[in-house]
C-alpha cells in the first residue's frame, strides 16, 4: 500500500483528497505545515513517502508561493527521488512551472479533476518504483560483471544479463573437475565457454586439445580419440597419438559429441568413469588424468530415445549443462561484438546499427562476425552503412522487433490514452517501464502533455 503525504493547511481539502485516495487503497498522511510534512518525511526516511501532494501557500492571505519554494526544496533534501506534484489555487504559476523545472514532478490547479489527479500519482507511483527496480537491476548486474571480472574471458565481449548469468555458472564450474556438456547452436560460442573453462581450471597449465566429432568419418573417429597401433587399421603405417593421450594433464573438448558412433561412446563411457583405455590394435591399457568437456547443438534425449546415443554416457557427460543463448536472445551483445569485429578506422552508421539489431542472426556470432568482416573490407568510407553488410536476405526472417517510437508519438499515445501510461505503453507496444524510459530520455513531462 502506498505512503501518500497530503500537505495543506486547509483541513477540508485534506480530508477530501484522504477519501478519494482511500479510494484507491492509499495510505494516507496528512500534514498541515511545512514543518509537519519535513518531520513526516524525517521519521520514515528516505523512500518511505511515495509520492507528496503540496500546497504552495500555508500563511493566511499569501500568495507569492515562497512558503511552497522553500517546503519543496527542503523534501526533496530530505528525500532527493520523491515525486511531488504542486497544487495551487492561484494563477500566477511562476514558482510552480520553475519547481518542475527544477525537478517537481507535475503542478495541477484547484479545483483538481478527481480522475486525472489519481491518474497523476498513480503514474509517479509505477515511475519511481520502476526507476528503483532498475536501479536495482543496474546495481546487481554490476556486481555480477565485477564476479565475472575475475575470470580470463580469452577475450570474449560480453553486455547481455544472459551470458553474464553463463559466465558466472562457468566461474564456478571452472574450479572443479567435473564434466561439462555445453549446448547451443552453431555458431554462438560454445568454443568459446570452453576456452574459458579450460583456462580459469586447475589444468590450466596443461593441454587444450579440441576434436569435432562431426569432422571426422566414424571409422576413424576411435583413432583420433585414443590413438592407434601401426597396421591396426588400413593405412596406418606407424603408431599415432590420440587427443586422450595428448590432453592427459589438460582439457579434451569435444564438440558436436552427438556426432560420436556407438562403439566410441562405449569406450569414451569407460575413459570418463576409470581414466583408462587402449589404442585400436593394442592390449596395453593407459592411464590418463583428463577434463571432458563435451558441446552439441543436438537434441541428445531424443537420440537416446531413437538408440542412438547412450542414455547412462548422457548422464555422466551432463554433470552440469552451460546453454549458450543465440545471438538473437541476447540483444545487448549485438552491438559491443559488432564494434569489436570492426576494422580499424571504421565505424557504424546509426542505420547500420539498427540493421544489426533487427537482423535475425540465424548463425548467430560467427554470422555477425562475417557480416562486420566483410562490411570492413567493402565498405567504401569509414562508416559502414546498411548495403554493407549484406543482409538483405534477413528480410524473410526478421527478428520482431517495435518500431523505437519518436518523441511525438509518445506523447500523442499519452494524450490518447488520457494519461494512463500503462494504455498509452499497451498502444505503442512496450511495457510501462520501458515508456517511462523514453519518456525520461526525450524530457517529456507530465505537463507538457495534460495542459495541451
Amino acid at each position: 500500500m502506498p505512503n501518500l503525504l497530503i500537505i495543506d493547511d486547509n483541513a477540508g481539502i485534506r480530508t477530501a483528497m484522504r477519501v478519494l485516495f482511500e479510494l484507491y487503497d492509499f495510505n494516507v498522511l496528512e500534514a498541515n505545515s511545512p514543518e509537519q510534512a519535513i518531520a513526516c518525511v524525517k521519521a520514515l526516511g528516505a523512500g518511505g513517502v511515495d509520492c507528496a501532494l503540496q500546497d504552495m501557500n500555508f500563511d493566511a492571505d499569501t500568495t507569492k508561493g515562497d512558503e511552497g519554494v522553500q517546503l519543496f526544496h527542503a523534501l526533496r533534501a530530505l528525500d532527493a527521488d520523491l515525486p511531488i506534484v504542486l497544487l495551487t489555487a492561484w494563477t500566477h504559476l511562476e514558482h510552480a512551472v520553475a519547481l518542475v523545472r527544477a525537478g517537481a514532478a507535475d503542478y495541477l490547479q484547484k479545483p483538481w479533476q478527481d480522475d486525472k489527479l489519481v491518474i497523476t500519482v498513480n503514474n509517479l507511483i509505477e515511475l519511481r518504483d520502476a526507476q528503483r527496480g532498475q536501479l536495482r537491476a543496474n546495481a546487481e548486474l554490476k556486481r555480477q560483471r565485477t564476479e565475472i571480472g575475475e575470470l580470463d574471458l580469452r577475450g570474449m565481449v560480453v553486455a547481455s544479463p544472459e551470458m553474464i548469468d553463463l559466465l558466472r555458472l562457468a566461474a564456478r564450474v571452472a574450479r572443479s573437475d567435473i564434466s561439462v556438456l555445453i549446448t547451443g547452436a552453431n555458431g554462438a560460442g560454445k568454443e568459446r565457454i570452453a576456452e574459458i573453462l579450460h583456462h580459469n581450471s586447475p589444468v590450466a597449465t596443461g593441454p587444450l586439445v579440441s576434436l569435432n566429432c562431426g569432422a571426422i568419418p566414424s571409422e576413424l573417429i576411435e583413432a583420433e580419440l585414443f590413438g592407434a597401433e601401426a597396421g591396426a587399421y588400413t593405412g596406418a603405417g606407424k603408431a599415432r597419438e590420440g587427443r586422450f593421450d595428448a590432453a592427459n594433464g589438460g582439457t579434451l573438448f569435444l564438440d558436436e559429441i552427438g556426432n560420436l558412433p556407438l562403439a566410441g561412446q562405449i569406450k569414451l563411457l569407460r575413459v570418463l568413469e576409470t581414466g583408462q583405455f587402449e589404442r585400436l590394435g593394442s592390449n596395453k591399457t593407459r592411464q590418463v588424468k583428463v577434463r571432458i568437456v563435451c558441446a552439441t547443438n543436438a537434441n541428445l534425449p531424443a537420440m537416446i530415445a531413437a538408440g542412438s546415443f547412450r542414455e547412462d554416457l548422457f548422464y555422466r557427460l551432463n554433470v552440469i549443462e552451460l546453454h549458450v543463448p543465440a545471438l538473437a536472445q541476447r540483444v545487448d551483445d549485438i552491438l559491443p561484438l559488432a564494434r569489436h569485429f570492426l576494422a580499424a578506422g571504421k565505424s557504424l552508421s546509426p542505420q547500420a546499427e539498427r540493421a544489426l539489431l533487427t537482423h535475425a542472426w540465424p548463425g548467430n556470432v560467427r554470422e555477425l562476425k562475417n557480416a562486420i568482416t566483410r562490411a570492413s573490407l567493402l565498405a567504401q568510407g569509414a562508416v559502414i552503412i546498411p548495403a554493407d553488410l549484406g543482409l538483405a536476405e534477413a528480410k524473410t526472417n526478421p527478428v520482431p522487433a517495435p518500431i523505437e517510437p519518436s518523441k511525438a508519438d509518445i506523447e500523442q499515445a499519452i494524450e490518447r490514452a488520457e494519461g494512463v501510461i500503462a494504455d498509452a505503453a499497451s498502444a505503442l507496444g512496450m511495457t510501462r517501464q520501458s515508456l517511462y524510459r523514453r519518456m525520461e530520455r526525450f524530457g517529456i513531462e507530465r505537463i507538457s502533455i495534460e495542459r495541451k
